[in-house]
């Protein structure tokens, strides 16, 4: 992306990734990403939010030297590589440059970039005045790294929130001009970095309540022209289930899609929230974007050598690892000479705190009997739903 102006001295510098599909080779993507920069002029001096991502730095530069501005400092709000990996490209170029951040994220610049720069740890709170333009830190862990911070323009009403409220995006629009997509795609990358700390979120929302906000700059995606929205989303989000129905299902020859079908139409009977979720297809994002609201967790896989389908159970792993805020799960499926697959679904969810329902595992194609197991699933989600969550 071209450099834009963002208010009077305040330039957008970053970069697009219109082609990125996968980030940290972990989660997927599908609508590119960027690497959001910016630039602030003030009367005594100019000062460089965050870089780009290493193999953009020469764009980077270029998008500088545009502007004619060299900066005094270079703020790093995040170590990682797509917040700071041009660091070392942007020093040799403004030595003078002074690198500011967190002394964790001093620490992590030396051990991820072998970064020995000019820099000087800033402390909570603490401002830089840049002549007629003022900064103040806000340093907010976990969100979603140890060293995270966020940086205030004071005369113009900008956060620049690093990690926090951004979304996967690459576009040509600079602010946000359809908030729905906005919300859709923040929710995604939310359920990707932030799910695992909702009580961090919580508390650096808390930090930041008392700042006069008209913009909120992201690290990656549209900046956020409407504040309130995607502050109350984080809110709604980090606050809990709603008593949706998750389930993550495969089949094999049949058998646990018929077992699928039963619960999601005795689930919907009894106007509970539910999401059938096939694993073989569905991405990565998908899945944890479906967890970040969900309490209840059906697994529905058939029996592979006496454990659950590897599809599954790599989707578990991701559950577990994420700490999505479920808080009932069932195990149901189809086997054929045996099974110990609820044993080893409970293995690989044994980081999450759960409430496991009695199971309905099935010998083979679900009889009347099985079937009605299932309805009594059912019935047991939407008495616990409405007794916990007040439906």
């Amino acid at each position: 992306m071209t450099v834009k102006r963002i208010a009077d001295g305040v330039y957008y510098t970053g970069t697009v990734d219109w082609d990125r599909r996968t980030f940290d080779e972990l989660v997927e993507i599908p609508r590119g990403t960027s690497y959001n920069s910016y630039l602030i002029r003030g009367s005594g001096a100019s000062a460089l939010i965050d870089t780009t991502e290493p193999s953009r730095a020469g764009e980077l530069l270029k998008n500088l030297d545009s502007v004619g501005v060299e900066p005094d400092y270079i703020i790093s709000q995040h170590a990682e590589q797509d917040h700071s990996g041009a660091l070392p490209e942007l020093i040799e170029r403004y030595p003078d440059a002074e690198v500011l951040g967190t002394a964790p994220c001093l620490e992590l610049l030396e051990n991820l970039l072998d970064f020995r720069g000019d820099m000087r740890a800033i402390k909570d709170g603490e401002k830089l005045s840049l002549g007629d333009k003022t900064l103040e830190f806000r340093v907010t862990p976990w969100v979603h790294w140890p060293d995270t911070m966020v940086t205030y323009l004071e005369e113009e009403g900008i956060l620049f929130s690093c990690d926090f409220f951004g979304s996967h995006l690459a576009t040509s629009e600079l602010m946000e001009e359809r908030p729905g997509e906005i919300l859709r795609e923040a929710r995604r990358y939310y359920a990707h970095i932030m799910m695992p700390f909702p009580q961090m979120v919580r508390s650096n929302l808390r930090k930041i309540s008392d700042l006069d906000i008209s913009i909120i700059a992201p690290s990656h995606g549209p900046l956020i022209m409407e504040p309130g929205m995607i502050m109350d989303a984080y809110s709604h989000w980090s606050s809990g289930g709603s008593g949706k129905t998750v389930i993550l299902h495969v089949t094999m020859h049949g058998s646990t899609e018929i077992m699928v079908s039963r619960l999601t139409e005795a689930l919907m009977e009894h106007d509970v929230s539910v999401r059938p979720l096939n694993v073989a297809s569905a991405d990565s994002g998908e899945l944890l974007t479906e967890l970040v609201d969900a309490s209840f967790l059906v697994i529905a896989s058939p029996t592979v050598l006496t454990g659950p389908h590897p599809k599954i159970a790599a989707a578990l792993y991701l559950t577990g690892a994420m700490r999505p805020p479920i808080k009932y799960a069932a195990v149901v499926g189809s086997y054929g000479w045996g099974t110990r697959i609820e044993s080893e679904v409970k293995g690989i969810l044994s980081r999450l705190n759960l409430e496991y329902l009695d199971p309905v595992l099935v010998k083979g194609l679900p009889g009347d009997e099985d079937l009605e197991g299932l309805d009594e699933l059912a019935l047991k989600i939407s008495e616990l739903g409405g007794e916990y969550f007040g439906k």
